[in-house]
């Protein structure tokens, strides 16, 4: 009996212990729900609201120029596909930036770590923009603006790629945020210069082969790409690669998560 129970130690020690986390994560996600929207008028609807009225100017506007994309697809999918995507990797990175100084008192708990207010962020940021895309995809379809994906299921791949390069490089430039001040500065404008260039305002097969070489060394343009081939793959040659987009993605995983562990060594709780 004995030797029973101390096979079994490990794994009820596991459980417990991811128990405890999906506690610590849920609390902090309600806290950061609360401390961003408050409890007053939508509330923690704006989560939501807000990235589809982004989206829906971004759309209108281009409609309105007629913007030239280089094929034939609508401007409201291109828009939609397109500027949806670039939310998530824009956006997750930005919320976790300099993040760890404002929750410093949170760090006296005992089952608070860096990682886990990272973690709250994140997912909060890209259930929000999921939840954008999905919704405004089906007003879209419902009005006649385009079509409901042909293939779904690359839909879903690209955008989890997508939120996982989101996550990789939230938490990579999150961490080295504590590090130095300049970080926030430095990735303000660099996410504005890797926007042209993220495959949301263009096809690949529209472009020059010769820069379509270069651009496709963003792991977001695979991403994007992938994501448009399940919504109209039939209309257009798309051009992705998701084991190299994973391979970097992993990499910045990595990254994130050894300049995380040297921050929480550093890190000093107020």
């Amino acid at each position: 009996m004995e030797g029973d129970g101390h096979r079994q130690g490990p794994q009820t020690g596991l459980l417990h212990s991811w128990a405890i986390q999906r506690r610590v994560i849920h609390a902090l996600v309600m806290r950061e729900v609360i401390t961003r929207f408050g409890r007053h008028n939508i509330g923690f609807l704006w989560l939501f609201v807000e990235p589809m009225i982004f989206t829906i100017g971004v759309t209108l506007i281009w409609s309105a120029l007629r913007a030239v994309h280089g094929s034939s697809l609508s401007i409201a999918a291109f828009a939609l596909t397109g500027y949806s995507s670039v939310l998530v990797w824009r956006n997750m990175p930005s919320r976790v930036i300099d993040s760890i100084e404002p929750n410093l008192s949170l760090m006296y708990h005992r089952n608070v770590r860096i990682f886990d207010i990272f973690v709250s962020r994140l997912l909060l940021e890209g259930l929000s923009v999921a939840t954008s895309f999905f919704i405004l995809t089906i007003i879209f379809a419902a009005i006649g603006w385009l079509s409901l994906p042909e293939d779904p299921f690359k839909v879903v791949v690209g955008w989890l790629m997508l939120a996982w390069w989101g996550c990789a490089i939230g938490m990579f430039v999150g961490a080295l945020s504590h590090r130095s001040e300049l970080i926030d500065k430095f990735w303000a404008p660099l996410q504005y210069l890797m926007f042209p260039l993220s495959g949301s305002a263009f096809l690949v097969d529209a472009l020059p082969p010769d820069f379509a070489h270069w651009v496709l060394y963003l792991p977001m343009v695979h991403g994007v790409e992938c994501v448009r081939d399940g919504f109209f793959g039939s209309q257009f040659n798309a051009h992705y690669d998701l084991g190299y987009m994973a391979t970097i993605n992993l990499v910045f995983t990595l990254f994130g998560l050894v300049e995380i562990r040297r921050a929480s060594q550093n890190l000093v709780p107020a």
